[in-house]
């Protein structure tokens, strides 16, 4: 039986004018239309193919070897293309879209606009559907993170602290506005890093590595730009947070805290525009 809204390593049994037909177990024999076929790899009866499989605008099981936005069981930001009487469709990146139901839909929504969905499996009808209410298919056990963890983020909702985002596809945290030392976009993914974990488990994000190991690499990377540009570097801590962000994506916070440390080192020299190298550290 084939994963319906998922990706399946498929046999070929059959070859048609109009395409191959797989083998989909108790779903019978999956077409997989000429326009998906490879052409780079074999595709002769007996041969196993990677295909996603899921129901056609003629609710049809169907093979295609496009890559969806998501499969089911993962998060997604989607666009809404269309609505009807039963609820909003989103552009998955294949030809029929999937629908987000009346019932799963947290906020109101409009033609046009994104949403996070997360994607799953009708158990009455097997076909993919979307929904907005994610906190259902996120973990509620506590997480195993420690502080300075490298995530995967998925921004997903902006609130008056911040912004809310789901780790690694699995936990929800904060982002709060003070982090997001530079322009964040809403579903968009970023990589991140855990800089909290309260007592109440609720976690604190960062868009920047955290603790005395980021501080130590993030002036190791000003050194080497210094040396880089001939012992000058036309930042100093009196330069914009867009102009710090820009260089080396952190926050002019962390930036001043960096270039202080060089300074108390007796490596550079701190000027208005800019910063040099000690002549000590020239060498």
């Amino acid at each position: 039986m084939a994963d319906i809204g998922r990706f399946n390593k498929l046999q070929i049994i059959k070859q048609a004018g109009f395409g191959l037909y797989l083998d989909g177990g108790e779903d019978g024999e999956i077409l997989l239309p000429n326009r998906y076929v490879p052409k780079d790899q074999p595709t002769e009866v007996g041969d196993w193919l990677r295909v996603f499989v899921y129901f056609d605008s003629e609710d049809r099981i169907i093979a295609t070897t496009v890559r969806p936005r998501a499969q089911v069981g993962e998060f997604a930001n989607l666009k809404v293309v269309a609505r009807n009487q039963v609820g909003l469709f989103l552009d998955w990146g294949l030809p029929k879209d999937v629908l987000l139901p009346f019932a799963e839909l947290k906020k109101p929504l409009e033609e046009g606009q994104y949403c996070v969905a997360y994607l799953y499996l009708d158990k009455h009808t097997s076909r993919v559907l979307a929904t907005t209410r994610l906190d259902r298919y996120l973990d509620k056990t506590p997480a195993r993170y420690k502080v300075g963890d490298a995530v995967n983020l998925l921004l997903v909702e902006r609130t008056d602290l911040g912004y809310k985002a789901i780790i690694n596809s699995e936990h929800w945290g904060l982002l709060h506005r003070n982090e997001a030392f530079r322009p964040v976009r809403l579903g968009r993914k970023e990589q991140g890093y855990i800089r909290e974990i309260r007592p109440d488990g609720k976690i604190n994000l960062s868009l920047q590595p955290v603790g005395g190991q980021a501080a130590d690499l993030l002036q190791q990377q000003i050194l080497e730009r210094l040396h880089a540009n001939d012992g000058q570097l036309a930042l100093s801590d009196r330069s914009s947070p867009e102009a710090i962000s820009d260089a080396f994506s952190v926050s002019k916070s962390n930036f001043k805290k960096a270039i202080g440390g060089l300074l108390k080192k007796g490596l550079i020299l701190i000027h208005p525009d800019r910063i040099e190298l000690s002549r000590g550290d020239e060498d």
